[in-house]
């Protein structure tokens, strides 16, 4: 698993079983953070990871280090799902569709309430992950409006905010029996997104900023 940036880890070459346990974690973090919210007792994650607190803690100092790096590795693995849809020469739409049922099932949206005021959302890792992101996903937006296919009075945010609304579980809930559910959503919003449009949209197109925007908006 390649996580947000690389260049810290080409200081050192750690050895396989560093990685393999570092990996470990990260996959226990993100499994229990979905499950059960961002409180979970860090010493619970060890458990299901399989190692010591003593590792846990070597690799990630305290439970911000960790769920920056969680963050980051689905922000990777969305990234690369992007990738992917790029890379295909068929259909622009279809490649879209595959391409948001990927990001729905990283569950990217339930890490989002981690990020309280207390999390540092301006960390390089952070940034240069996020921005990865939402590059790829207008690339592959871009290609599908090209082609006629997509409407053209939508933007990232709009797309990156329905996966997020139609793909999270309860929170804190441990319950994910709504996954039944998330596909057969996600595609009812997808075929509102065929061009032409059926219906005129109010507003403008939603961008990514305007959500950040609206997240650090007062309540």
């Amino acid at each position: 698993m390649q996580t947000a940036t690389a260049h810290s880890r080409k200081a050192t070459r750690p050895r396989a079983d560093a990685l393999r346990n570092r990996e470990r974690i990260v996959t226990a973090a993100r499994e229990m953070f979905v499950e059960f919210g961002p409180e979970v007792p860090l010493d619970e994650i060890a458990r299901r990871a399989g190692v010591g607190n003593a590792t846990l803690y070597r690799n990630f100092p305290d439970r911000d280090a960790l769920v920056r790096e969680v963050v980051c590795s689905v922000m990777d693995r969305t990234a690369l799902a992007a990738e992917q849809a790029l890379a295909e020469t068929g259909d622009a739409f279809e490649a879209l569709e595959r391409f948001v049922h990927v990001a729905a099932d990283e569950r990217i949206s339930a890490l989002c309430p981690m990020i309280s005021s207390t999390f540092d959302q301006h960390h390089p890792d952070l940034e240069a992950a996020r921005e990865r992101v939402e590059r790829l996903v207008e690339e592959v937006m871009d290609r599908a409006k090209a082609a006629g296919q997509l409407r053209s009075d939508v933007g990232v945010g709009d797309l990156m905010v329905a996966v997020a609304q139609l793909s999270r579980p309860p929170a804190g809930t441990g319950c994910l029996g709504t996954d039944r559910f998330v596909h057969r959503h996600l595609q009812l919003f997808l075929d509102g997104l065929r061009a032409p449009a059926r219906s005129v949209l109010p507003g403008e197109a939603t961008t990514m900023e305007d959500l950040r925007t609206c997240a650090r908006l007062p309540e």
